[in-house]
């Protein structure tokens, strides 16, 4: 039960990840960039398996939702373990981004989680102009304390720094490129190291079909849940949308995979599909 209570929040850290390796190219000093990848209405729903002794184990999905007003994006993510896994450890997490649309630079984050008995909430309110923020952390928003951060420039929260960094070219990258990033949460600010790893067409993505793909791994930290020298491995399209579409990486005990389920509000065509 411990590693079903896992695969969400990880699949979280490694989708935003995923993203910020395919979109590699973004200058830490500019602080801005124009939307072009996404559109209001765009929802993504990703299955998670964990796979013990050669057997894949579907365990949750975690859906991915964009909304909009005049000034911003409102970007939500909904973490569930399915009901038959419920009565051994329920999990419910819930994350969201409230972004400038000038800036694609988050203006709030929520993040509230539900494992079994665990419970876990944190709110940020960045000032990015003045590089701080505000931020509640406890178990419930009623209990939660709060703290003041100062913090760097053009900082990211974990759901925001996926919308921001779909929107930059990697066509100027070549494998190996060893790309940096970091994101501000749990009154902390979190490096994010990965390596473009190059192209990959005809990329068999399970009840979608094939895809043109490019490839990418993050760093993992050994520790619980990873093991010294295991490697993750991503592969997202490699079209306008860079769309994360199969994450697969080991863990402690087995190793875990999230899978593209189904999509719709694309803003362009998902050309990266093979027919």
């Amino acid at each position: 039960m411990k590693m079903i209570k896992l695969i969400i929040p990880i699949f979280l850290i490694l989708v935003f990840t995923s993203m910020s390796t395919s979109s590699i190219g973004v200058d830490p000093e500019i602080c801005h960039i124009q939307n072009t990848a996404f559109q209001s209405g765009e929802k993504l729903v990703y299955k998670t398996y964990y796979n013990l002794k050669f057997i894949w184990i579907p365990a949750g999905e975690v859906t991915f939702y964009v909304s909009e007003d005049e000034e911003n994006y409102e970007i939500s993510v909904d973490g569930r373990s399915y009901p038959s896994y419920d009565s051994f450890f329920k999990v419910r997490d819930y994350y969201y981004s409230r972004v400038d649309k000038e800036t694609m630079y988050p203006r709030n984050f929520v993040r509230k989680v539900e494992e079994g008995d665990y419970r876990k909430f944190d709110s940020i309110a960045f000032d990015q102009k003045n590089r701080t923020a505000i931020s509640f952390n406890g178990k419930t928003k009623e209990s939660a304390k709060m703290n003041a951060h100062a913090l760097g420039e053009c900082m990211q929260d974990l759901v925001s720094i996926l919308y921001f960094l779909r929107n930059t070219d990697v066509d100027q990258y070549k494998v190996g490129d060893y790309i940096p990033t970091k994101v501000f949460f749990d009154k902390e600010t979190f490096p994010i190291n990965v390596t473009y790893d190059g192209i990959e067409n005809g990329k068999k993505i399970k009840d979608l079909g094939k895809f043109n793909t490019l490839r990418v791994i993050p760093d993992l930290v050994a520790g619980e849940v990873f093991k010294k020298g295991d490697k993750m491995k991503i592969w997202v399209s490699n079209d306008e949308n860079k769309l994360p579409l199969l994450i697969e990486s080991p863990v402690s005990v087995g190793s875990i995979k999230a899978v593209l389920k189904s999509y719709e509000g694309l803003r362009y065509p998902l050309t990266a599909k093979l027919k």
